[in-house]
C-alpha cells in the first residue's frame, strides 16, 4: 500500500476573500505594542494587495460599544463598500449577516483570516468556516493574542486541524503567482523595506 502525498494548497486570487476579525481600537490596547504594530502593518499589506487584485474584504467588530471601532489605520484602507459585521458571539459564523457577506461571492471558497484575538474569535471562526467547507488560510504574522503562548497554542491546533498556517508575504505572492504579473511591482513594494 502506497501513501499518497498531501498537496499543500496555495492561495488563489480568484478564489480568495480577506476576512479581518475584530481589529478594534480598545482591544488593541491590551496587546503587546511591538506585536500589534506588526499585525497592523501586515493587515494593511494584505488590504493593499487585495485592492490590487480585486479580492473582496469582509470585516467584523465584536461588541463595538465596548471595544471601539476598527483601528483607524486599518479602517482607512478598507474598501468603501465594506460594512463591518457587528457581533457579540466569538465565532463570526454565528453573527447575523456574516454568512450572507461571505457567500456573496460563491466561487470564492478560500478565506484568508487575520485580526484579533487568535485563540478566541479567530479560532472559533476558523472552525465554523471549516464546517461550512471553506478552505482557511491564517497568516501567523497577521493575528495576535494578548498572551503569546495562547497564539502559539492555537496555531498548533489550527495546523493539526487542517488550517493552512502561512505568512502575509506568502499569501500576497501566491496571489501574484508569477513575477511577470502586471501587478508584481505594486505588491513587491509592500514588502521591499521590511
Amino acid at each position: 500500500m502506497s501513501i499518497q502525498p498531501v498537496q499543500m494548497p496555495l492561495c488563489q486570487r480568484d478564489s480568495s476573500q480577506l476576512l479581518i476579525i475584530d481589529a478594534q481600537e480598545r482591544l488593541a490596547k491590551a496587546m503587546q505594542p511591538h506585536e500589534l504594530e506588526q499585525i497592523v502593518t501586515n493587515i494593511n499589506r494584505l488590504l493593499a494587495a487585495a485592492k490590487v487584485f480585486g479580492i473582496p474584504v469582509i470585516a467584523t467588530q465584536h461588541n463595538s460599544p465596548g471595544l471601539g471601532p476598527i483601528i483607524a489605520s486599518i479602517a482607512r484602507n478598507l474598501p468603501a463598500d465594506t460594512q463591518p459585521t457587528e457581533k457579540t458571539a466569538y465565532s463570526c459564523c454565528t453573527a447575523p449577516g456574516f454568512e450572507r457577506n461571505i457567500s456573496a461571492h460563491p466561487q470564492r471558497r478560500q478565506l484568508i483570516v487575520v485580526g484579533m484575538e487568535a485563540h478566541i474569535c479567530i479560532s472559533q471562526t476558523v472552525s465554523g468556516l471549516q464546517r461550512w467547507a471553506y478552505q482557511v488560510f491564517v497568516p501567523a504574522d497577521a493575528i495576535i493574542s494578548r498572551k503569546s503562548e495562547c497564539k502559539t497554542n492555537v496555531l498548533d491546533r489550527m495546523r493539526n486541524g487542517g488550517v493552512q498556517v502561512s505568512c502575509t508575504e506568502s499569501v500576497a505572492f501566491e496571489w501574484i503567482g508569477d513575477s511577470t504579473n502586471e501587478h508584481f511591482r505594486d505588491v513587491w513594494s509592500l514588502f521591499r523595506n521590511q
